[in-house]
């Protein structure tokens, strides 16, 4: 993925004596001038806006502030001696960096309500704009907020109640798959009737049409006609590109400024071609069968311009055990001249019916 930087925004920070909120940059609080803390976090504000201000970007590009190792101040991170005391920065230890606060909020924040007359006011209002209350203190608990109180109890619940469900669905699915496929009965089984089926594909010279990437087509081929298809994905911007880009979100810069970024990815398409070339392609089959342990390869007339293809064989054994025929397949012409009518194996049978072993008894 490639990080695309969209722009820069304020992040915010409560000032822990008063709860004023006050602008990540800032080092004192607007309400009763404390100084920021070292340990300070950043938020998010309730509506983010990109900076414009090209000094306000250049500082936000910057780096993470720094706290002086003197008298802990803190100092842009370009800094070289610190503006509270004047010491060298070059021990300085910089603020943490690089935390995602959120998901961009770049549409309308919602209004809030005055907690002491209800009015209505901007998510950015410090006190309401009706009777001028604080509306930035934390509200008063109630016992509707108390850990004790039931809903809370009850939405707990709820995860185990799906982890016991679930639990329960993986037991139901393992016995299943343990019933019908893992588990079997040992059956001596006598060996009732022997079959077998071999075939030999003829192949020809001739004209053929494939598919396939415009820089894979072989040199000699005759090329049709094409069509963009995507191909691949990769990092990094190219012709014929798509950008897809994930939900905006900011991400903490440890100066008081968010960076708002994308997860981008580009979606390469390429020309997917048709071409015709000179190739073997099958144009008849010859197949030969028996009901004995002697299996025999039909006989080939082949012509100058003509070959065999990959021979193919394929073995199978009648099983009589308890009143039942069960089938055993196999393409191993070995194993299938060990079964002559009326040896007696030992058979391992699933739940379906299906041989999946067997053992000459």
């Amino acid at each position: 993925m490639t990080k695309k930087t969209l722009g820069y925004v304020h992040l915010e920070w409560a000032c822990p004596n008063c709860q004023r909120k006050n602008l990540g940059p800032q080092k004192f609080c607007n309400g009763c001038g404390a100084p920021q803390p070292k340990d300070v976090e950043f938020v998010q504000a309730a509506q983010e806006e990109l900076i414009t201000d090209e000094a306000e970007i250049a500082r936000a590009k910057a780096g993470p502030d720094v706290h002086c190792p003197y008298c802990g101040a803190r100092n842009p991170a370009d800094a070289t001696f610190c503006g509270g005391c004047g010491g060298n920065l070059a021990e300085a230890e910089a603020r943490k960096s690089s935390r995602v606060v959120g998901a961009h909020r770049d549409g309308p924040a919602p209004e809030v309500s005055c907690p002491a007359c209800g009015t209505a006011n901007p998510a950015s209002a410090q006190v309401c704009l009706q009777c001028g209350a604080n509306l930035t203190a934390k509200p008063a608990e109630t016992p509707e907020h108390l850990p004790s109180a039931k809903p809370v109890s009850t939405l707990k619940g709820l995860p185990v109640l799906g982890l016991i469900g679930g639990f329960f669905v993986c037991v139901i699915l393992a016995f299943l798959v343990y019933f019908f496929f893992i588990r079997t009965e040992e059956l001596t089984g006598e060996v009732q009737a022997v079959s077998w089926t071999r075939s030999i594909p003829l192949l020809a010279l001739g004209s053929v049409e494939y598919e396939g990437w415009l820089d894979e087509i072989p040199s000699d081929a005759e090329v049709g006609s094409c069509r963009e298809e995507f191909r691949y994905t990769q990092d990094q911007p190219a012709p014929n590109a798509v950008e897809v880009c994930g939900t905006p979100y900011t991400v903490d810069t440890g100066s008081g400024f968010g960076e708002v970024v994308q997860d981008c990815e580009y979606q390469v398409y390429d020309d997917f071609c048709s071409y015709t070339v000179m190739d073997w392609t099958v144009f008849d089959e010859v197949t030969l069968t028996g009901s004995d342990l002697n299996p025999r390869w039909p006989d080939v007339n082949l012509l100058s311009n003509q070959r065999e293809g990959d021979r193919q064989e394929s073995y199978e054994v009648v099983f009589y055990a308890d009143g039942r025929t069960y089938e055993y397949t196999t393409t191993d012409d070995y194993e299938f001249s060990q079964f002559t009518p009326g040896s007696r194996w030992l058979l391992n049978v699933n739940s379906l019916s299906a041989v999946t072993s067997i053992k000459k008894k």
